[in-house]
Parts: structure tokens; C-alpha cells; sequence
């Protein structure tokens, strides 16, 4: 993942120093080295105004270097643009300065030593590494201290959203970053949150990330990965912590997660975790309050409807637990009172109130059953989409017949596209009502409207229990100087993949990922599928490309074996310039496809992750090989078997 870095500073010679030497010899270097991409105004080659192009950079990235060696009207200037607009990301370099100015006095400067007006050649590669340390540092503890002393000393000032920052007449960036963000939203439409994390990697500036992240987070959590979903969504926020929607998305993987029961987690420390959203200027968010009432909803219903008590005791057990359901209460209908429109909000504060009623006889909330009622008929009005719509059939239950109730749950899915999940999660909050013999004629009548409807749906599919992710050796060419896996070696590394697969009683319910070189891959390809593992394949070019670089030169026969195993292939493969466009131009190829295949593996759950390697132990040919791939795996998860060639 790679930072981008905006240099302020003058140009040419001023006052006895070359500034140009300055960033060519001190600057540039130590931060190139340290992986950065590096910028000054006038390297930008693009046609247009270089004063929009400083400006879009200014606002962007990930880093601004200020030189304050000497009072330069242009760098003071740009240095103030950044203060007023990013709370973070700003470095102070300076030289020799005899007197500090007064409005960044008590900033830390990092001081560089000048010979002759240029870089002292005696201290340069100290001053680099300081450089270098302070930029990491300060990229890593983002959500600390605010640098900007307009945010630090305004505490409520808000950093204005990065896409309302669009410098209109910069189009290549923007045309690019458009280009970047539908391939998200393509990606995030078509299930492949492993496409959405590598993107992520590639953004050109952190804002851009930040938003993948967030992206992928939301997407794991749908697929109820919960703890890596966690991560994606902290990393997200670790660069903008003021993403109301990363802070809820994190909020409901922390309920899941101490539903299921997971170590470290617990209901307080997600109501804890909304509270403090709620204390943030943000508190007027009614879906706030709704997550914070939905934390304690889950929890009451968790304490009754179990498997084994009976029917009576679940009753009881709802009645026992009123005060857990009143709290619930309180936050939904504290949502709906901020925003009127926000009838997720109402219709839950409603339904629990009447459940309340129900259970307890208590008729505390009476008088605001036809308010409430009236105001979410108006709410749902103001949408036209399945969720506006099940609220109607919602509110049916409440005050309605039977009758009434069919109609508007048949209206609502006329709005459904064929969405499973949806029509079952409306079908699971009728069959809790009905765990309580709540109204158990309307109740009914809802019941078979969505089970009827549902049976019209294919089931979504199954997720593969385990994943197997492969990558090895290319068989050796007949002419290697160094032999790494010859030809004589295919049978016993055949034999090693079909007993590790065996091993972890691979078939029919899993899934097989890797590229489809010759040697390694094909091996691995042929083993899953006479065990019936769907078998993925993902590579780093167009597939006539990827024959030719990694098929070919095993011959004929690998060429044949490779369109065979194909014909089997669960699904068509995946080429990266495809489905993620071009590779940025200081990434390589294969380097990138063995991420995309990693990230991919992850995303169906990382402790279902096993990586198979069949590897020499070395360093490969190039960049992006076996070595690679198991090198970034170990940092992920432990599940390696490996496949040692010198020892086959």
C-alpha cells in the first residue's frame, strides 16, 4: 500500500540555498525509498492550470512536506490552505532559521543540515532517515493529535467531506478515481470482496482507500464474516475517524460478534461503542439510536427464544425481561422523535411497544400507539422501495386485519428484486411475533405471504466450507540451469497434494482457488476436481497472455491438460486487467494476482483459509512467485502445508 507525499517548498536558488538540490538530494530520496510516491508542483506534466493541480493535491495527500527554511509567500500560503481544510498529514522541515514565526512556533520542525546551500553530504543520510521515521510515524498514529492548529484549537470544526474537494477542472485525477470507484461498486454489486480489498491497496490516496475499506467491511459483515470484517472497517476508520457510516458498521460486527459468543466480546462494549458515536456532534443521527436500540432488542429476544424451553416459558421469560425490552424502546423511539422520516426507527419503537403492552398489561405506552401509527404512514410515503413498503405491512400487524396485512406484504414484494435475504429477514421478525402469540391471525396471514413468495427464490448458495489456496512451481523448461521442478518430480509432488487434500477431507462443499500454470497449478486443479472441489482460477493477464507466459513452454501436452482442466472450471476464470483494470504503473503483475487470490481466499472467512505451496524454499525468478505468496499468507494465517521440491 503506497502513501502519497505533496512537497511545499520554493523553487531554484533563494536566499543561498538550492532548493532544487534540496528535494532532489534530501526530499524526494528519503521518502522514494521508503515506498512513497513524491511530488512537487512543477514535476505535475498534465495539461492544465498548475495551480488547480497544487490545489488537488494539497487537498488529497496522504502527506504535505512543508519547507520553511525561508518566508516564501507561495509556501505559507499552500501550508494554510491544508491547515483549514485536513486536521492531519502535515511535516515541517526547515534548514537554518534564526527566528521562528509566531504561528507555528510551538510545531515541531524536523531540521535538515545545508553545505554550500545544498544537502551536507556528511549528514544527508541522517537527515533522510529522520525524515523517513517521522513520515511513517506520522502516517501511523493518524487518529492522534490533530496537526492542523485550526482544528486543534476549533475541537467541534469538522473536516469537510474528501469528495466535496473536487477541483472541477482537474479531470485526470478525477477521471481516474471515477474510473477506480466503479470498479468498486461493480465488484461490491457482484459479491467479490476480495476485488474491493486489492482495490483498496491500489487507491492512489488514503481518502480513497479509507472508502474501499469501509466498502469491503460492509460487504464481509453481509457475509457474516464478522472479525475480518472488523478489521477492514478499523483500518478504514484509523483514516477517517468521522465516517458515521464506519462507526456503525463497526457498532453491528461488535454485536455479532459477542452474539456468537467470540472471545473479547460483549453486548456492553457495543452499547459502549454507540454511546461514544452518540457523544460526537453526529448524536442527532437517528440510525444511531436505532443500532444502539437494535444491540438491546437482540439482546431480550436472546434471553427467551431458545430451543429448549417450551412455548409458556419463552412468554414468561419476555415478560421477566421487560426492562431489557424498555431500554430498546427508549433508543428506537428517540431515532424516530429526531428524524420522523426515519421509520425504521418508528416501526420498531411501535412493534415493541405493543409487545410490551402484550406481554405486561402495563399501558404505559398507549397513548402513542395512533401518533406513531399516523406518522409512519406519512414516513413511508416519502420512499418507493421494499423496506418503505414491508413498513406498511409492519404497521398492518399492529392495526390491521388479516387482510390488510396480505395486501401490503404482497405490494412490498413487488418492490423485492429477487432478494432472498430480504424477504427471510422479514419473515424471521414475523415468526418472532408469532413465538409470542401476538396477534397470531395477522401474524399468520404475513407468514404465508413471505414463505409463499420465498419459495419462488432460489436459495442462495451454500458457502464453501474450506478454502483451498494454491500456489507452486512452474514445471522446469527443459533448458533451466538450475533445476527447481523437473519433469521427473511431477508424479511424487502430484502424489504430496492429493494427500494433503485428503488429509483435510477436501470435496464436493469447497472451494479451490490458484492461477493454472503448468506444473504446480495444474496439478493442484486436476487433484480437486476428481474430489469434486469447485476449482477458481484467477490470473495476472488476459488469459491468451497468461497461456503464453506460464502454459506454453511445458508443450503440448500441459497446453492440453490446462484447456482440459478448464472445461471443468466451476465457474470461468477471472483475468486482473478485467476485473480490476490496468495495474498501477509501480506495481508488478504477478505480485498483484497473488494478493487478489489471497484477499479473495480471505474474504470467505480467515479461518478457512488453506494454503498449499510447492516451493524450493528460495527466492524465485522474479518478483510475485511462490515465495511471494507465502511470505504475505504467514502474515495472514498459520494454515501452510508446504510442499518442499528439494525434498520430492
Amino acid at each position: 500500500m503506497i502513501q502519497h507525499v505533496f512537497v511545499v517548498m520554493p523553487f531554484g536558488s533563494k536566499e543561498g540555498i538550492h532548493f532544487d538540490n534540496v528535494y532532489s538530494e534530501y526530499l524526494h530520496p528519503a521518502l522514494s525509498e521508503e515506498g512513497f510516491t513524491v511530488l512537487r508542483a512543477d514535476e505535475e506534466t498534465s495539461a492544465g492550470e498548475i495551480r488547480e493541480e497544487m490545489f488537488q493535491e494539497l487537498l488529497l495527500a496522504d502527506l504535505v512536506i512543508a519547507d520553511l527554511s525561508i518566508d516564501n509567500p507561495n509556501v505559507w500560503y499552500e501550508l494554510g490552505v491544508r491547515h483549514a481544510l485536513r486536521a492531519r498529514g502535515i511535516i515541517l522541515v526547515q534548514s537554518q532559521r534564526k527566528k521562528q514565526p509566531f504561528d507555528v512556533y510551538t510545531e515541531r520542525k524536523l531540521r535538515y543540515h545545508l553545505k554550500d546551500g545544498r544537502p551536507d553530504p556528511a549528514f544527508v543520510e541522517h537527515d533522510k532517515k529522520a525524515l523517513a521515521a517521522m513520515a511513517n510515524k506520522t502516517i501511523s498514529c493518524w487518529k492522534g493529535k490533530k496537526i492542523s492548529p485550526v482544528f486543534n484549537l476549533l475541537p467541534y470544526l469538522h473536516e469537510p467531506d474528501w469528495k466535496s474537494l473536487r477541483v472541477g477542472r482537474v479531470k485526470e485525477f478525477w477521471e481516474q478515481h471515477d474510473a477506480w470507484a466503479d470498479r468498486v461498486e461493480l465488484a461490491r454489486q457482484e459479491g467479490h470482496t476480495g476485488d474491493i480489498l486489492l482495490l483498496a491497496d491500489e487507491a492512489p490516496v488514503s481518502a480513497f482507500r479509507s472508502e474501499a475499506w469501509i466498502t469491503a467491511g460492509k460487504a464481509l459483515r453481509k457475509a457474516e464474516h464478522f472479525d475480518f470484517a472488523l478489521e477492514q472497517l478499523e483500518r478504514g476508520l484509523e483514516i477517517n475517524p468521522e465516517s458515521l457510516e464506519g462507526e456503525h458498521e463497526k457498532g453491528i460486527c461488535l454485536q455479532r460478534l459477542a452474539a456468537a459468543g467470540k472471545a473479547g466480546y460483549s453486548l456492553d462494549r457495543a452499547r459502549m461503542h454507540y454511546t461514544n458515536v452518540l457523544k460526537k456532534s453526529t448524536s442527532q443521527n437517528p440510525e444511531t439510536w436505532a443500532l444502539l436500540g437494535r444491540v438491546d432488542k437482540d439482546a431480550w429476544i436472546a434471553m427467551w427464544r431458545r430451543h429448549d424451553i417450551s412455548p409458556e416459558e419463552m412468554l414468561l421469560e419476555a415478560t421477566e425481561e421487560g426492562a431489557l425490552l424498555r431500554k430498546a424502546i427508549e433508543s428506537y423511539r428517540k431515532g424516530f422523535r429526531i428524524n420522523p422520516a426515519h421509520y425504521y426507527s418508528g416501526i420498531n419503537a411501535l412493534t415493541l411497544m405493543h409487545l410490551y403492552r402484550h406481554l405486561t398489561k402495563d399501558s404505559r405506552y398507549d397513548k402513542e400507539f395512533d401518533p406513531m401509527a399516523g406518522a409512519l404512514r406519512y414516513a413511508t410515503q416519502c420512499e418507493q422501495n421494499y423496506w418503505a413498503a414491508v413498513t406498511i405491512g409492519d404497521l398492518e400487524i399492529l392495526v390491521g386485519t388479516p387482510e390488510s396485512v396480505r395486501t401490503a406484504y404482497k405490494a412490498a414484494i413487488g418492490f423485492n428484486k429477487r432478494d432472498w435475504f430480504e424477504l427471510h429477514s422479514s419473515l424471521d421478525q414475523l415468526r418472532i411475533l408469532r413465538h409470542l402469540d401476538f396477534h397470531s391471525e395477522n401474524v399468520d396471514a404475513g407468514i404465508t405471504i413471505f414463505e409463499r413468495a420465498l419459495k419462488k427464490l432460489k436459495k442462495p448458495e451454500k458457502k464453501p466450507e474450506k478454502i483451498f489456496l494454491f500456489s507452486g512451481h512452474m514445471i522446469d523448461r527443459p533448458d533451466r540451469a538450475e533445476p527447481r521442478f523437473p519433469a521427473e518430480k511431477e508424479d511424487r509432488a502430484a502424489g504430496k497434494i492429493a494427500t494433503i487434500l485428503d488429509e483435510f477431507d477436501a470435496g464436493s462443499d469447497d472451494l479451490a482457488l490458484t492461477q493454472g500454470a503448468c506444473g504446480g497449478d495444474l496439478l493442484f486443479t486436476e487433484a480437486c476436481q476428481e474430489r469434486a472441489v469447485s476449482v477458481h482460477w484467477m490470473q495476472p493477464f488476459s488469459e491468451p497472455e497468461f497461456i503464453r507466459n506460464s502454459v506454453d513452454h511445458g508443450g503440448d501436452i500441459w497446453r492440453k491438460r490446462y484447456h482440459d482442466a478448464k472445461s471443468r472450471l466451476a465457474k470461468p476464470l477471472r483475468s486482473a486487467p478485467t476485473a480490476l483494470g490496468d495495474p498501477p504503473s509501480d506495481s508488478n503483475p504477478y505480485e498483484r494476482c497473488n494478493l487478489w487470490l489471497l484477499y479473495t481466499a480471505l474474504s470467505y472467512g480467515v479461518d478457512q483459509v488453506h494454503f498449499i505451496c510447492l516451493w524450493n524454499g528460495e527466492d524465485g525468478d522474479g518478483p510475485g512467485g511462490t515465495a511471494h505468496m507465502y511470505n504475505v499468507v504467514k502474515r495472514k494465517t498459520g494454515n501452510v502445508s508446504w510442499i518442499d521440491t528439494r525434498n520430492l
